[in-house]
């Protein structure tokens, strides 16, 4: 079976064959390392070429390298010597640890640093001279400089990516909360200007049909009248929206927000669309926001009788019991009328949607021969609902 050999990086090449060339050089110059050695000078040009050939792989297999580095390095200690494959042995030792994997990174400058000062203190123990100092510090600047600077460089390589990392983490982070963000502002506009018209233009199609279908002036005089006040409301409502959006600041709902000292006004309007509303309030002070949304959940449970209900009385009632809200609007119920007037089938659920965000519970369902809407709005964060 053949064994494939990874390719080499172009600048290990490069590295290869300039340590050659170099070693060869120094050959022919006879510029060696040791004057003497049990094996002749051109026996060294073996390890340096294995030594060449290992560069090829410092980036690909540095582990491999590394240890058949080694070998050839006590190869060449035998023979005269080459500067050249010194150097490029050094260059491994630097690329195992840069290259190699996290263990070997860890492992490889303990055991370049114990293995320089065994050398140190088995010299020591063998000529008794302080001269065995510089065999130590020789193998220290061959195996553990090197190695100990690729792990320098290995930390620093490391840790930048890390910071990398992180800083894109963080711009997703960003980029999602603002995409939140954003479709939440865009889900509250919506439940706004939902809100704002539906109630105004519900009661203009009913009473524009009653103007259409009966040939009465009086009654179509009275139904003229509704329609304009109803769109002149309208365009009063969707004015002051338009300033929310232009403000820009949606951190808190604006002073011109509807408040729950509305209700009469409301109702009085819910009357004139041709309800017979009963209201009952009983809720002293509140909080912006859920008196805000109760005032719309009212107003939208009325849009819905005047599109949906039958004939008979509609009962809006709100409670303060303890730290919640009980907002409950009641209309007569049959399940056989169809709509009045035609909606897009966003108020239940914009109602729900205004429930949930302040933590509240909602439901809307027939009880008998009656629509029930409730909606239960804590006063405040943790309160028991």
């Amino acid at each position: 079976m053949a064994v494939t050999l990874p390719r080499p990086h172009r600048f290990d090449v490069y590295v290869a064959v300039a340590g050659l060339l170099g070693g060869v050089v120094m050959w022919a110059l006879g510029l060696y390392t040791s004057g003497s050695g049990v094996l002749s000078s051109t026996w060294g040009l073996i390890s340096l070429a294995v030594m060449a050939a290992l560069e090829l792989l410092r980036r690909t297999r540095p582990q491999f390298a590394l240890a058949a580095g080694s070998l050839a390095l006590v190869f060449d200690m035998f023979t005269t010597g080459n500067a050249a494959t010194i150097l490029m042995y050094t260059d491994l030792a630097y690329a195992a640890v840069l290259y190699g994997s996290p263990a070997a990174a860890r492992r490889i400058p303990v055991v370049t640093g114990l293995a320089s000062a065994g050398v140190t203190l088995g010299f020591l123990i063998w000529w008794r001279s302080p001269q065995a100092l510089f065999v130590g510090l020789g193998a220290a600047v061959v195996s553990f400089a090197p190695a100990a600077t690729g792990a320098l460089v290995r930390n620093h390589r490391d840790a930048a990516e890390a910071a990398r990392l992180r800083a894109e983490q963080t711009a997703l982070l960003a980029e999602l909360d603002r995409t939140q963000a954003v479709t939440a502002e865009r889900a509250r506009v919506a439940r706004e200007l939902h809100d704002l018209v539906a109630n105004h233009l519900s009661a203009i199609a009913i009473h524009s049909t009653a103007a259409l279908s009966i040939d009465d002036p009086a009654t179509t005089r009275e139904a003229l009248a509704v329609i304009r006040e109803n769109s002149v409301d309208g365009l009063a409502e969707m004015r002051r929206l338009i300033g929310i959006l232009r403000d820009g600041s949606g951190d808190h709902e604006p002073a011109a927000a509807p408040t729950l000292d509305g209700l009469g006004a409301l109702v009085e309007a819910a009357r004139a669309g041709g309800l017979d509303v009963r209201l009952d309030a009983g809720h002293g002070p509140l909080p912006a926001p859920v008196g805000l949304a109760a005032y719309r959940i009212v107003q939208e449970s009325l849009t819905n009788a005047l599109k949906h209900a039958s004939a008979g009385r509609v009962t809006v009632s709100l409670a303060r019991r303890d730290h919640r809200l009980d907002v409950t609007v009641t209309s007569p119920y049959d399940g056989h009328s169809g709509p009045r007037a035609p909606g897009a089938g966003a108020g239940l659920v914009g109602m729900r949607e205004r429930t949930s965000l302040l933590g509240g519970t909602f439901t809307a369902r027939p009880e008998g021969a009656v629509w029930v809407v409730h909606a239960t709005l804590p006063l405040s964060e943790g309160d028991p609902r």
